[in-house]
């Protein structure tokens, strides 16, 4: 252990001190204040004479006669399955009064990068109870998949609702209550009122005694951001990799975490990329999105489901654009259905699991689940650009047919997506509303799906009652 009294500078949430001699980069820190307090910290930056240190609990009461100690050892987390029912802080400490954490294992937050050739391609369904992502954008173990948001809209809603409803369907045959899954809850800037919104929500659902809740206030330092999510995926690859867990890790919001990147980006005066965040922001991203995955040989698997809230509703922003890059598709919350009242106010049209055709195979007892959302995707689009053109012409003009296919858009929002956030529903529930749904169309415009399909689960009688009307 080393220690020194030579810090020189305090800038934002990093301290420089000066050394005689080699401090290892992502060195923890112990920063011990005239008052008596001591401070955890992290080498940010390693330079001959020179190391910048980010501290976690921020740099207040820290003076130039503060010492520091150089521990020797990156960053660990205590790991172990009894962590399962915890809520711990931003930096990994319990908060929710319960017994100290006996640990199995001590991790280390940076992780290590699946070895391609170890990985194994994601191609199991894993049930949301969200029909707009299980039936129109499923999601697939391993995979990691964003939630596209924007500022008042009710993302955090959504990620409660897959936080207590999510499992494995077939996994829950061999155990008695899915025991095999198990969610990791990574909350980054949340305000305090949000904060206990999680905590009644996860208690009287009783989904905290799968679960491992992670939460960042909006009060507490920017740096602690950046370990957060760290420490939420270490604990997940843990029980994934070592106790055959099938893990899903939610962290909200990323827009937090990469403001926090520009803070400290901001206090190394670095030379900023666009619109002032690190230019190595996508490298930054991309080490947490990648730990999602399978590894061959392994029974469990680390999926993915990261919130953002875009600056603006604008998608092309740095956040949302890099993210998009690194993650293999997204679910847009749409502010128009969300002021319609729609519940969860999922866009399913600028939506995509670009995994989703590995993982939900063939077989279904619904027919086809591919064909019937490819079918339902073109129907609503074909709706979508009909609603255009009824505001230029009016509804009387157009014909029969079109008028089918607005009623079908209403009738997709208000039936399939629109299912409140208290609303699990299992898969052949989902497909079942889409072929009522489709149903409703001529049987000749069902163009996508195999015509044995059709005769087994076309209702006619739809049909006669749509022309009826």
């Amino acid at each position: 252990m080393k220690e020194y009294e030579t810090i020189n500078e305090i800038s934002g949430p990093l301290v420089y001190a000066e050394v005689d001699e080699p401090i290892g980069y992502d060195e923890i820190v112990e920063i011990e204040t005239e008052d008596g307090r001591t401070l955890r910290g992290q080498v940010l930056e390693s330079s001959d004479g020179l190391v910048a240190i980010q501290v976690f609990e921020g740099t207040s009461g820290i003076d130039l006669d503060a010492s520091v100690r150089f521990l020797g050892e990156t960053l660990k987390m205590p790991v172990t399955e009894d962590l399962l029912g915890r809520v711990m802080d931003g930096t990994g400490q319990p908060i929710d009064g319960g017994p100290e954490i006996v640990p199995e294992s001590r991790e280390d937050i940076i992780g290590a990068a699946i070895n391609p050739y170890s990985r194994e391609y994601p191609e199991e369904f894993i049930q949301t109870g969200v029909s707009a992502i299980d039936g129109m954008n499923t999601l697939v173990r391993g995979q990691k998949l964003p939630i596209f948001s924007a500022s008042g809209l009710p993302h955090n809603e959504l990620a409660l609702q897959i936080a207590r409803q999510a499992s494995v369907p077939e996994e829950e045959e061999d155990g008695e209550d899915g025991s095999e899954f198990a969610v990791i809850f990574g909350a980054m800037g949340i305000t305090q009122e949000e904060a206990n919104e999680f905590m009644d929500d996860f208690e009287r659902t009783g989904a905290l005694e799968r679960s491992v809740v992670f939460a960042n206030l909006a009060d507490d330092p920017a740096v602690e951001r950046t370990v957060t999510p760290r420490l939420a995926l270490t604990t997940a690859e843990y029980l994934a990799f070592e106790k055959d867990y099938h893990v899903l890790v939610i962290l909200t919001d990323m827009t937090n975490y990469c403001e926090a990147l520009r803070e400290i980006g901001a206090a190394r005066e670095e030379v900023p990329g666009r619109r002032g965040y690190p230019g190595y922001m996508y490298t930054d991203l991309a080490t947490l999105y990648e730990r999602a995955g399978r590894i061959e040989g392994r029974e469990g698997s680390v999926t993915q489901l990261p919130i953002l809230t875009m600056p603006g509703d604008d998608d092309t922003h740095p956040i949302p654009d890099l993210t998009g890059y690194i993650t293999e598709g997204q679910i847009y919350v749409d502010r128009d259905l969300n002021s319609q009242g729609v519940q969860p106010p999922v866009n399913v049209l600028p939506s995509l699991s670009r995994l989703m055709d590995d993982g939900i195979g063939e077989g279904l007892t619904r027919g086809d689940h591919g064909d019937v959302a490819d079918q339902m995707y073109a129907a609503y689009a074909e709706g979508e650009d009909l609603r255009d053109l009824v505001n230029i012409v009016g509804r009387e003009a157009l014909s029969d047919r079109d008028n089918k296919y607005l009623d079908f858009a209403d009738d997709f929002e208000t039936e399939f997506i629109d299912q409140g956030f208290d609303t699990n529903r299992e898969l052949d529930d989902t497909l079942d509303i889409g072929w009522d749904l489709l149903s409703q169309l001529p049987k000749e415009e069902l163009n996508r799906i195999d015509e044995e399909l059709i005769k087994e689960y076309y209702d006619a009688s739809e049909e006669v009652e749509a022309t009826a009307d």
